[in-house]
């Protein structure tokens, strides 16, 4: 497989995060340019596998923005408002077209990691 892929697991519930809003952006310099918005699904992942497939993807820098405080509050956690994660944007670079990049997220209310995976 190639392209981008995510996944997201909420690790305070061990859980896949379902229903999560994420915004994918691409950068060109200081400019930030909207391209798509998707939603995981049960198992915490995009439906139909890619958020981009390899014919979309372009080397450089990309952002995925999660919507964590909104999937917080619907699942019931205990939460600062605004969240003390709102928004949770991660930002890298695609430098190998060919390649596959999974960025997937481990959530809870009060922290989160992420890295390349598989």
């Amino acid at each position: 497989m190639t392209g981008l892929t995510t996944h997201v697991l909420d690790t305070a519930l061990g859980q896949p995060a379902s229903d999560m809003k994420i915004d994918l952006y691409r950068l060109n310099g200081a400019e930030r340019v909207f391209l798509k918005t998707v939603y995981t699904n049960e198992d915490g992942r995009i439906d139909g596998g890619a958020i981009l497939t390899a014919a979309d993807v372009e080397p450089g820098q990309y952002e995925l923005v999660f919507f964590a405080g909104d999937y917080l509050r619907r699942t019931g956690a205990t939460l600062t408002e605004p969240a003390f994660l709102e928004d949770i944007p991660l930002r890298f670079a695609i430098s190998d077209v060919s390649a596959h990049y999974h960025v997937p997220l481990l959530i809870s209310a009060h922290a989160y990691s992420t890295y390349r995976g598989s």
